[in-house]
C-alpha cells in the first residue's frame, strides 16, 4: 500500500493497472481494500485501478474523531485530486456507496459515474430497529463478536463456506471507535436524501438477494438511477460472485457512461 498524508492523517491506497481511464474501488464498513481483490485484477487489464483504505480502516490512520460520510467523501475527493484522476468511475461496496453519494453531491466535477453495491440507503424502520442493539453492543467489550455476528447475518447459505470463513476471520479492519461512529453516521442517524438528490452523474445500484435499500424512493430523488441484482449471493457479492459484478459494471459503463 502507498500512503498520502492529509493534514497529518495517513490515507492508504493502492495504484495499479493501466494509465487511463481510472476506476476507484471503495470498501464498506469495517473492511478494507482487499474486498475488491477480484475487481482489482479484472479491471486492471483496461483501467488505472485505485483501491483505498478509508480513514480509520485497514492501513489508514484512525484518529479519535467522528467518522461521517462527508469526512470520508472529503478524503476521497482529496485523494482523487492528489493522484490527478480525471473524472474517475467510482465503485463503492456497502458503506462505500454512501461515501460516493456524498462525494458526488459535494464535488460534482470529480466523478464520471457511480456504482453502489448493496449499500444501505433509506432503510426500513424494521431494519433500523434490528440494528439498534448492534449499536449498543459496539460500545461494549464484546464489540468484535457483535460485528462478526452482524456480518454473518448478511451471508446466504449458498455463499462459499471457505470464503465466508476467510472473510470473517479477517474483519473487522477498523478499531472499536471507528466501527461505532461510522455505523451511526451511515445508517442509524444518517439521511442520504440530500446527497442522493445532489447526484447528477450516471449511477447504478447493484443489490443482493436481501434488499437493503428503498430503491423506489431512491429513484425518485435520483432519476438517472439504474438498478441490477446479483443472483445467489449475499451482501459481499464482490467476493462471492465477482463475475456477475464485473459483467454488470461493464454493461453499465458501456450503456450509460461515455468512456
Amino acid at each position: 500500500m502507498q500512503i498520502l498524508k492529509k493534514e497529518s492523517i495517513a490515507l492508504a491506497y493502492k495504484d495499479s493497472g493501466t494509465e487511463y481511464p481510472a476506476i476507484v474501488l471503495v470498501h464498506g464498513w469495517g473492511c478494507d481494500h482487499t474486498v475488491f481483490a477480484a475487481q482489482e485484477i479484472f479491471f486492471g487489464k483496461s483501467y488505472r485501478v485505485i483501491t483505498v483504505d478509508l480513514r480509520g480502516h485497514g492501513e489508514s490512520d484512525a484518529p479519535e474523531s467522528s467518522y461521517t460520510m462527508s469526512e470520508f467523501a472529503d478524503d476521497l475527493a482529496w485523494l482523487c485530486h492528489k493522484l490527478s484522476l480525471v473524472r474517475p468511475v467510482l465503485v463503492g461496496h456497502s458503506m462505500g456507496g454512501n461515501v460516493l453519494l456524498e462525494l458526488a453531491a459535494r464535488y460534482p466535477d470529480t466523478p464520471d459515474a457511480l456504482i453502489l453495491i448493496d449499500s444501505i440507503l433509506f432503510p426500513s424502520q424494521t431494519l433500523l430497529n434490528a440494528l439498534r442493539p448492534l449499536v449498543e453492543a459496539l460500545t461494549g467489550p464484546d464489540y468484535l463478536e457483535a460485528y462478526r455476528m452482524a456480518m454473518l447475518s448478511l451471508f446466504l447459505s449458498a455463499d462459499d463456506e471457505a470464503k465466508k470463513t476467510s472473510l470473517i476471520s479477517y474483519i473487522p479492519r477498523a478499531p472499536q471507535h471507528v466501527l461505532l461512529s461510522s455505523l451511526i453516521h451511515h445508517v442509524t442517524d444518517y439521511d442520504p436524501a440530500l446527497a442522493a438528490s445532489g447526484c447528477h452523474v450516471p449511477i447504478a445500484y447493484l443489490g443482493a438477494t436481501v434488499p437493503l435499500a428503498d430503491l423506489f424512493y431512491f429513484k425518485g430523488l435520483t432519476p438517472q438511477l439504474v438498478v441490477g441484482q446479483t443472483l445467489g449471493s449475499g451482501h459481499f457479492s464482490p467476493v462471492f460472485v465477482p463475475d456477475q459484478i464485473h459483467a454488470m459494471i461493464v454493461d453499465f459503463l458501456k450503456g450509460y457512461v461515455q468512456q
